[in-house]
């Protein structure tokens, strides 16, 4: 997929307010060779998603050894949005908390005290994190209005082609 192509979808307002939510799923290839699929808060800097793990969490050593992933970030109600996003990951292991990561977090709801709380907490907590960024390499948005998974578009194509025949 072309640069423009993933900039012009990832520019829509739908998948704007995608990725303005604050939990997508995350897949890839465990070590033991089978899939994985997570929820993770994630955000989104204009060009890249974020997110960001313990240092010691089980997924690294995975995306060390194939760093090919893919995120869902969609909606729960009917019809559903969907931002389907395949990219690659890269670690940035960070002394402290990443401002992303607090980011992320913000959208929670929290009372002024309990954020505070929070921060303390995860400030206390870790050393330090790894940010898993990764860069759109293929996209793909849903909103069963102007845009249908690929097997439905071919369904309807050939439908109509039945029809006009």
């Amino acid at each position: 997929m072309e640069q423009h192509e993933i900039t012009e979808i990832l520019n829509r307002p739908i998948s704007q307010e995608l990725l303005a939510r604050d939990l997508s799923r995350l897949a890839y290839v465990a070590k033991d060779g089978t899939p994985r699929n997570i929820p993770i808060a994630f955000a989104w800097n204009g060009s890249e998603i974020v997110l960001c793990t313990t240092k010691n969490a089980p997924k690294l050593p995975s995306l060390r050894h194939n760093p090919q992933v893919a995120l869902t970030i969609d909606t729960e109600v009917h019809p559903p949005k969907i931002l389907l996003i395949r990219g690659r990951a890269e670690l940035d292991v960070v002394d402290g908390i990443p401002e992303e990561y607090l980011q992320i977090n913000g959208s929670y709801e929290m009372t002024p005290e309990q954020r505070v709380e929070w921060e303390a907490e995860v400030r206390s907590l870790y050393d330090g994190m790894v940010r898993i960024v990764v860069t759109p390499t293929w996209v793909k948005l849903i909103d069963f209005e102007t845009t249908l998974p690929t097997a439905i578009e071919e369904l309807t194509r050939q439908r109509a082609e039945r029809q006009h025949a």
